[in-house]
């Protein structure tokens, strides 16, 4: 995996900014009240340090539903061009995107790919918590798909601990098409920490391959999902599931 030039990457907010904080205090009570959502093991979420949280990925509403449930805040990677809009518009989809712990990054293969994953290497290497899909984007058959190597890299590079997340519920919610959210039981299950270094270095595929089956087995542990046994190369669908599509590289080791 080639390294790029630490400047070509704009470094990003090390640290959630003051309207996460402001949105999170105000939504995880509202939220927990109306949707009464099942969390369990969020004790075992780190309380301090680098920790990647790597979930399954069933809905758009999955990126508010991890930074509402867990136990510290969490970042993750997001569209630039969400933070880049003009007018009312503009400012809005900014706005909500930097209120849920959003960081803007250039989508794209190649050279792209591997700034985003310098941008999460940054937020870990900052000491945060910082959340992805290893699936890549949203299952829209419900099935649990094969993992992305990028989450391995991660934690590999960094040292960072693994929390697998298990969303159950969630596409519920919003279902593919649905432009409002409908109130429906959720379910988050976070997992013990996993140490991914005995399988090797970050610069050995068959190491970031082993990692990422590993977490990909104890997210499946969590949620039961059938297996798809396949990398989910399904586009994202409509404009609310292309906010939620998430950067991965598009490795097949």
């Amino acid at each position: 995996m080639s390294e790029i030039e630490a400047d070509a990457v704009p470094a990003p907010r090390s640290k959630p900014g003051p309207v996460y904080g402001i949105v999170r205090g105000v939504l995880r009570p509202l939220v927990r009240l109306i949707y009464r959502p099942r969390i369990t093991g969020a004790e075992l979420v780190p309380k301090s340090g680098p920790v990647i949280l790597a979930s399954n990925h069933l809905s758009f509403v999955d990126s508010v539903v991890i930074p509402l449930a867990a136990p510290r805040p969490v970042q993750f990677l997001a569209k630039s061009h969400y933070f880049t809009g003009t007018g009312v518009k503009g400012w809005l989809s900014r706005t909500f995107f930097t209120a849920i712990g959003a960081v803007s990054v250039e989508r794209g293969a190649g050279a792209q790919a591997q700034a985003a994953l310098d941008q999460g290497r940054r937020i870990l290497e900052s000491g945060s918590a910082f959340a992805l899909y290893p699936e890549g984007t949203r299952s829209l058959d419900g099935r649990l798909y094969r993992g992305r190597t990028g989450v391995a890299w991660l934690a590999l590079t960094t040292g960072a601990r693994v929390v697998p997340v298990g969303l159950v519920g969630t596409q519920e919610i919003q279902p593919v098409g649905s432009r409002m959210p409908r109130v429906r039981p959720v379910q988050v299950h976070f997992g013990a920490p996993i140490d991914v270094s005995r399988h090797g270095a970050a610069t050995s595929g068959r190491a970031r391959r082993a990692a990422t089956d590993e977490i990909m087995a104890a997210i499946h542990a969590l949620t039961g999902q059938d297996l798809a046994e396949a990398y989910n190369e399904a586009p994202p669908q409509g404009t609310l599931a292309r906010l939620a599509d998430r950067v991965a590289p598009r490795e097949r080791v």
